[in-house]
């Protein structure tokens, strides 16, 4: 498992809390915690936290991809349609 540190804000927004909660939860797990050359603050994630980070990310990645590939699905059906009259775009499309 690759090491994975996150500012506290991407803590927050992994751990659905506010920052000050993500310091605490960071602490009461004992999370290494050390401040990088940029000045920002990090934890490492244990394997179970960065395997629901990865998890998440991985999501993201698909749902972007499936919302392109809509988008070009319904394109092509208006390009379609334009050359066909009688072609009706699906209800799932057409919104």
């Amino acid at each position: 498992m690759p090491q994975i540190w996150l500012s506290y804000e991407e803590l927050a927004a992994l751990l659905d809390c506010d920052i000050p909660r993500a310091r605490t939860a960071a602490a009461a797990m004992r999370l290494d915690r050390r401040r990088s050359r940029d000045g920002t603050s990090r934890a490492k994630l244990p394997p179970s936290l960065a395997t629901a980070f990865l998890d998440g990310i991985l999501r993201q990645r698909f749902e972007q991809e499936i919302a392109t590939c809509a988008g070009d699905l319904r394109a092509t059906y208006e390009r379609m349609a334009e050359r066909a009259p009688t072609l009706r775009l699906p209800s799932a499309l057409a919104s």
